[in-house]
């Protein structure tokens, strides 16, 4: 009706000298009219009325994204309403300049992180369990993907093929095909005839898992929902399952517990807000995993359950063993997939992309000053030679360079050189890597000395020096994956720095060095100072605010680490949204060092007659956890649950801010006693959103 209205309109017009105008308005009156005479029951003529017309475009607008949402939730893809003629999809075209014998396919690969979480949250898992995949996916599918009469590409490694579709097995996941002739084909590295084809769909029944089929683009929009489901089923089985999933027990929702992460993760990589270090790692276990799984499952299946062969037990003993392998992979790769344990724990091979050879003193013996600025004033000449460069300067065996930028005059440091950085807002657009003992000082405070770094990468500043110095320079860090100072090996002395960070705030790895002095940290999403096993790390009257948390300590050594070792003195640490200072501890069933719960009656010092403030809580027992899961909201304690079930328990003991409560839990002394402190006290602690001090346990 309403295509009729608008083509006798049309030809009504074509001969007149109407203006456009004329046309669009009568176009609307027309459609509002038909539409309303369905929908509002008698309401026949809407007129010329201005005021009318748009009353009534917004009431049926209204009602068009109403049976949008109803369509789209009865979908489960996208929420495409199929009743609108036209596609919504993208073409996916085949690239230009190829000999190409087969039609472009619908491109659905570029889809947002919120469009596959809602698919496989609300129409393709929701809360099944792991044994259950399969049949849910089933179940979505038959709902949605056409069962016959359509065509596609059914694509390998090796080969693209036209097929025709002539019915789905959704049980199965498979889709019975036949070529479409002639046979139209793309190849890689091979020579494909339609008898070879043939053949090979005759071995396998005529059938090729869905997965493995691209639908044929078509304008209609009749296929969108059948190419947007198999390209969900495509993207599961390629970047969601897990071979050992099936291997989980039925007691947790598959969606909370692997889908959600993974697909977090898999996006993180796509969009670089994961090191790249990190990722090698990841890809590596995932691989080692397959492997190991692999393995396993082939010994398991030539065991014989009733044979007391000595071939039989010693099989069992080495699939015992690969079964520890396995579990142990598995537990690693959880740590990965889950976005606070990945930079928690999640340390052992991120190494930098880039390795920088030392260049050790020069040939000649000389020392070298390298001076950086753009242009400055007499006036700074003149102090610059009098204060820094006539001292450093004394003896003959020194030579003076200057240079733009600092990058460019880092990178011809050698051994025991020094870089004077004059007032200025300097840009770097790649990290800065010291692997010499040198020193980078700025000539002035820190505000006036300003590096900063703009293009993507994995860190700002990275260390392997033996003897490096940092002072009087503002870093400003953006658009980072890593840390903005990465201390991987030797040791740095900062002093008197601002660090502006974008993501993590500075590392100190295995068995690095770190001393900073009078510093300001602050903007990191993740902890401001990260400390690891075996490293070494002294914190004097520094300011660290405005991060995920404050100072995160790993102390999870295992028999090739040792534990950090941390002076913390005269520290204020404030406004950072989780806790002041972390502990992330192995959950074993023997905690060392544990002091007694005080009783609630015994009185707390006040917070002046205490070296450390409220740095009172950094330690906890299994009495203590029990009481500390009755304190957790119940999203917690679900969430500890779950993990619960496959072996692994999380627990946080935490102690309110004394912002929130006047009283400390435990006395001061008992957290000197903590091996990993040499030296704590004179600290202050305001305004940390989940208290001063907090124990992780894994």
């Amino acid at each position: 009706m309403e295509l009729e209205a608008l083509a006798t309109h049309s030809v009504g017009t074509s001969n007149t000298g109407s203006d456009m105008t004329d046309i669009m308005v009568v176009d609307l009156e027309s459609f509002v009219h038909v539409e309303l005479d369905m929908e509002n029951n008698g309401i026949s003529e809407v007129g010329n009325n201005l005021s009318g017309l748009n009353e009534a475009l917004f009431l049926n607008e209204e009602e068009e994204e109403e049976d949008e949402d109803e369509s789209g939730d009865d979908s489960g893809t996208d929420h495409f309403n199929s009743e609108k003629s036209g596609t919504r999809l993208q073409r996916s075209e085949r690239p230009a300049g190829g000999n190409s014998n087969v039609p472009d396919t619908f491109q659905t690969s570029h889809l947002l992180f919120y469009e596959r979480f809602r698919a496989y949250q609300d129409y393709m898992l929701g809360d099944c369990k792991p044994s259950e995949v399969k049949a849910f996916a089933a179940d979505y599918l038959e709902k949605v993907v056409e069962p016959c009469d359509w065509l596609a590409l059914w694509s390998t490694d090796v080969f693209d093929v036209l097929v025709e579709v002539r019915d789905v097995d959704f049980k199965d996941l498979k889709a019975c095909v036949r070529l479409v002739l002639p046979l139209q084909c793309d190849t890689r590295g091979c020579d494909l005839t339609e008898e070879a084809m043939k053949v090979l769909l005759g071995d396998s029944g005529d059938k090729v898992p869905l997965q493995q089929l691209q639908v044929v683009y078509v304008l209609s929009g009749d296929f969108d929902q059948t190419a947007l489901a198999v390209e969900h089923l495509r993207f599961f089985y390629d970047h969601i399952w897990r071979q050992w999933d099936e291997e989980d027990e039925d007691d947790f929702d598959y969606f909370v517990r692997c889908v959600e992460p993974r697909l977090r993760l898999y996006y993180d990589i796509l969009e670089d807000r994961v090191p790249a270090g990190l990722v090698a790692e990841y890809r590596s276990l995932l691989r080692s995993c397959s492997q190991c799984f692999q393995q396993f499952t082939v010994l398991r299946s030539g065991l014989s359950t009733d044979s007391d062969s000595e071939l039989d037990n010693v099989s069992m003993v080495e699939g015992l063993q690969l079964y520890d392998q396995l579990e142990t992979l598995r537990r690693k790769l959880h740590i990965f997939e889950n976005p606070l344990l990945r930079y928690v724990l999640g340390y052992k091979g991120n190494v930098p992309q880039q390795c920088v050879q030392s260049r050790g003193p020069r040939p000649s013996g000389v020392k070298g000053v390298h001076v950086v600025t753009a242009s400055c004033s007499s006036m700074q000449l003149q102090s610059l030679l009098s204060d820094r460069l006539l001292p450093l300067c004394c003896s003959e065996d020194t030579e003076i360079q200057f240079h733009r930028d600092p990058l460019s005059a880092v990178e011809l440091c050698h051994e025991g050189d020094v870089v004077l950085v004059l007032p200025g807002v300097y840009t770097v657009s790649r990290s800065i890597f010291l692997p010499d003992s040198i020193t980078v000082e700025g000539f002035g405070l820190p505000d006036e000395v300003v590096i900063e770094k703009k293009n993507k990468g994995d860190s700002f500043v990275e260390s392997t020096g033996a003897n490096v110095s940092l002072s009087n320079i503002k870093f400003i860090q953006h658009d980072a994956i890593e840390g903005i100072l990465c201390v991987r090996q030797g040791t740095v002395h900062m002093e008197n720095c601002v660090l502006q960070c974008e993501t993590t705030g500075v590392i100190v790895r295995n068995s690095a060095r770190l001393t900073m002095n009078m510093c300001d940290l602050y903007g990191s999403k993740g902890a401001g100072v990260e400390i690891y096993p075996g490293s070494v790390c002294s914190l004097v009257g520094n300011g660290i605010h405005h991060c995920k948390d404050g100072i995160l300590i790993k102390d999870f050594a295992d028999e090739l680490d040792v534990m950090p070792s941390i002076t913390m003195e005269n520290n204020v640490i404030h406004n950072n949204e989780g806790y002041g200072v972390i502990l992330v501890k192995a959950n074993s069933g023997e905690q060392q060092g544990v002091p007694a719960e005080p009783s609630e009656d015994e009185p707390a010092g006040p917070a002046d007659s205490q070296p450390g403030g409220s740095a009172a809580l950094l330690s906890s027992s299994s009495s203590a956890q029990s009481e500390s899961t009755e304190a957790r909201p119940d999203s917690e304690s679900s969430g500890t649950d779950a993990a619960s079930s496959s072996g692994r328990k999380w627990h946080f003991n935490r102690q309110l801010s004394r912002s929130k409560e006047p009283s400390c839990s435990r006395a001061v002394q008992d957290l000197m006693q903590h091996q990993i402190f040499v030296s704590i006290q004179g600290n202050q602690f305001r305004r940390n959103g989940m208290g001063d001090f907090g124990t992780f346990f894994y």
